[in-house]
């Protein structure tokens, strides 16, 4: 399938003008020359770790803009791998309709192994485990908060990057230093948290809270630590409307846990292949996104 124009959705990618270096649960990867990569953001929605068969028509779209207005707004804390190269330049004529509007150009890089998670709110797994221990991956929090209650500091929670169809898996601060050496794994956590506050403080003059939010890094040739991937996107966080945020209950959400909650409510039993999604959840899911992308740019 490919796009059109016309906005058609784009399930998957295919540029030929360019070598295939990787396709993720949502991006297509391709070469370009030695030191840069095409990044595609499709449409493909990921649940549970599983890509479902239905695309969501404009999320490849909302997930390029968000990300990019996020590494402008937020490059004093930490650079991005951005290159502000067209994407239609590098890619033949006959294919700029698909990496138009959702695509970037961006510096080649090592990525880190890990995941840097932060956490500004008791919610998903987090609220789970701490009903059973009073903790969120294994840190400490005080007696009596309640499901979506505001923690009283953000916490850094990383994981390790599981391979496609694997569960990424939660990784103590420390663990995460003898992974990456001690250094960059403070400097890590150190950058996330600052990106968390500066984005969420922003995020809340739009009416939306960002409950949590998962970063990924890598570095450049001097070492030099780069935000790369996706920034804050709907698909990365947990984005709560602030108007409906009631703490004790689960706030609706503009990401994908619209999907979540309808797939387990079908009886899915969380194996590939996902289930083909009723339109009218397609539909849905579009927009929360979309309004999710409006309000954050306005």
């Amino acid at each position: 399938m490919s796009a059109s124009p016309l906005g058609q959705p784009l399930l998957e990618s295919r540029i030929t003008s360019l070598p295939l270096v990787h396709r993720g649960k949502v991006r297509d990867i391709y070469a370009v020359g030695d030191d840069a990569l095409l990044i595609v953001t499709t449409d493909r929605l990921s649940a549970f770790d599983v890509v479902m068969p239905v695309p969501i028509p404009g999320k490849g779209e909302v997930l390029t803009r968000v990300s990019a207005f996020w590494f402008d707004r937020l490059k004093s804390i930490v650079p991005s791998q951005a290159l502000g190269i067209a994407p239609e330049s590098v890619v033949a004529e006959n294919e700029r309709d698909q990496v138009a509007g959702r695509a970037i150009v961006v510096k080649k890089l090592k990525a880190l192994p890990v995941e840097a998670i932060v956490r500004g709110y008791l919610a998903g797994s987090g609220w789970k485990e701490y009903q059973s221990s009073q903790s969120v991956c294994g840190i400490a929090l005080p007696a009596g908060l309640r499901q979506a209650d505001r923690l009283p500091q953000p916490i850094f929670t990383p994981s390790t990057k599981a391979a496609l169809g694997a569960h990424d898996e939660n990784i103590s601060f420390d663990q995460m230093a003898t992974l990456i050496g001690a250094d960059l794994a403070a400097q890590v956590r150190d950058v996330s948290l600052a990106l968390y506050k500066a984005a969420a403080e922003y995020a809340l003059t739009r009416g939306i809270i960002i409950a949590d939010t998962k970063f990924e890094f890598g570095q450049d040739e001097e070492g030099r630590l780069v935000w790369i991937d996706e920034a804050l996107t709907p698909d990365s966080s947990r984005f709560w409307p602030a108007d409906q945020y009631r703490p004790g209950s689960n706030p609706p959400s503009f990401d994908k846990q619209f999907v979540r909650d309808w797939l387990v409510a079908s009886g899915w039993n969380k194996q590939a292949p996902g289930p083909a999604l009723p339109a009218e959840i397609v539909d849905k899911t579009s927009a929360k996104y979309r309004e999710a992308m409006t309000r954050l740019l306005g």
